[in-house]
């Protein structure tokens, strides 16, 4: 006995011109359904409503439920057109009965999908399925791509974090709140120096959700830095080369483009960095350096020894990346020899005319760092507070034997972990606060021959990302001699 439900409906327009009555429809069908030996599961009316679409028809939606639960698996019907009017209605319909296993029947039209012909007629219907679904992506597609090029951000998800777009309104606005933290991530990157990790662990710790939210991650914190949204840009079709563009939008910028151009720069290099494991303070130099004979990047590399006193040393050395694939002959470079092959160039150049148009940072950035330093202190020791409180809490939990020890354990851990992130990071701030003389990118820059050995290595990454853009080096090794002198062809220092 197959198990069928019974489908109809008139509107009251239909009724009162042709007297297409229900009673009559539900009869025929009834009939039909026990000439047939079916078992009727239930009869589903839909009275004095138009077949124009199925959402606001209580009835057929009733009949879905049914299907998808598996209760239905025949569906008939006295005209095609008394379920539906719509093709695209009638495609959508047809790809649930078949995904459910469920048949479908009209009395008029005598389709009959467990025939042959009822099959034929299923096979037609899905070439227009599939015509219509070409169809609908084509004009979607045609239609957002219009809309970008325009300057409308699409927004398809959600607009960008710092941004909102209420219903009904075209242009996104600018969310104040969330513009801080877009200025705040960009400032964090390019002038704190943290890493995206860092930056991610920051907002979270703070506090501070996404645009859904979520959590920080570092993919998140990536996507943030290279949305050209944030520079009053409208982006299409990101994934796809041949498709995608950028335009101008109709929408206030959050930050600069000359901040952005800035950052993408650093990403950039940090991206071809980032593939090697090495540490990137001991390998200051990766990511500029290029070999003189083939012009290919140098890829840092790095031994671990421990030494009698139980530390660890690490020797840093550069090779060619074509050497790796046996294209080229270029030896190995010790840091040690690119780093004094850098001080004799520095040394032989009188005057750095390369510098000029960089943006130095002056006493009035100096005292707006501070300020936002001072500004994260505060918000660290509220957070602090927070943490505190919480523990406090958690330990009465456990004494009132509302949770058990693993779970008091397990949140104590979690507590402590943010408590000791927390204070590492109040520690380098204040620190930082302390009145200690420190050289400023205008006293490296003017004076770079003076100050580069008394810089650290995080000072000088910096500085190499920031403001060199390559370094050609090649390492001199006369025939028969074991060890060679690496020489610094040409630098070329990156305007930013």
């Amino acid at each position: 006995m197959l198990e069928t439900g019974i489908y109809v409906r008139v509107s009251t327009e239909e009724q009162a011109q042709e007297g297409f009555s229900i009673r009559a429809q539900e009869q025929k069908l009834k009939d039909y359904a026990r000439i047939k030996d079916w078992s009727i599961y239930d009869i589903y009316i839909d009275e004095g409503i138009s077949g124009k679409n199925i959402t606001e028809r209580p009835a057929v939606n009733r009949m879905l439920d049914d299907i998808e639960r598996g209760h239905i698996k025949n569906v008939l019907v006295f005209k095609i057109d008394r379920l539906t009017r719509s093709i695209v209605d009638l495609i959508y319909l047809v790809d649930l009965f078949n995904e459910h296993d469920c048949v479908f029947n009209s009395l008029m039209e005598c389709i009959d999908t467990q025939t042959a012909s009822g099959r034929m007629f299923l096979k037609i219907i899905g070439i227009f399925a599939e015509f219509e679904r070409e169809n609908i992506i084509e004009r979607t597609r045609l239609g957002l791509e219009r809309k970008a090029r325009e300057g409308y951000s699409l927004c398809c998800n959600s607009p960008s974090y710092g941004y909102d777009r209420p219903k009904g309104q075209k242009i996104q606005t600018i969310n104040e709140e969330e513009a801080k933290i877009v200025r705040a991530i960009f400032e964090m990157y390019l002038d704190q120096d943290i890493t995206l990790g860092g930056i991610a662990k920051r907002l979270n710790i703070q506090g501070i959700p996404t645009k859904k939210g979520s959590t920080w991650k570092t993919e998140k914190i990536k996507n943030t830095l290279t949305n050209c949204n944030y520079i009053g840009k409208v982006r299409y079709a990101t994934t796809d080369e041949k498709r995608h563009f950028e335009v101008k939008g109709l929408h206030e910028p959050i930050i600069s483009e000359e901040l952005f151009n800035e950052v993408q720069s650093l990403i950039g290099k940090t991206k071809k960095v980032s593939q090697t494991k090495k540490p990137k303070e001991e390998n200051y130099y990766s990511g500029i350096l290029y070999c003189a004979k083939c012009e290919s990047k140098l890829t840092p590399q790095g031994n671990y020894k421990k030494v009698k006193d139980g530390t660890v040393s690490y020797t840093g050395h550069y090779r060619c990346t074509e050497h790796l694939l046996g294209t080229c002959n270029a030896s190995d470079m010790s840091h040690k020899k690119v780093e004094q092959a850098f001080l004799d160039y520095i040394n032989e150049i009188e005057e750095f005319e390369h510098f000029d148009g960089i943006h130095i940072q002056n006493e009035q950035d100096e005292e707006k760092a501070k300020q936002k330093s001072l500004e994260l202190i505060q918000s660290y020791n509220e957070r602090l507070r927070q943490l505190e409180k919480k523990e406090r809490e958690t330990m009465n939990l456990y004494v009132g034997d509302n949770v058990s020890f693993d779970d008091y354990r397990k949140l104590k851990s979690i507590i402590d972990e943010d408590k000791s992130f927390v204070m590492a990071e109040l520690q380098k701030l204040e620190a930082e606060q302390e009145i200690i003389p420190t050289i400023n990118d205008e006293d490296v820059i003017r004076n770079l021959k003076a100050n580069w050995k008394v810089l650290n290595n995080k000072e000088k990454r910096k500085f190499v990302i920031r403001f060199i853009d390559k370094i050609v080096v090649e390492n001199e090794k006369p025939k028969g001699v074991h060890l060679g002198t690496v020489k610094i062809k040409s630098v070329e220092f990156n305007k930013v």
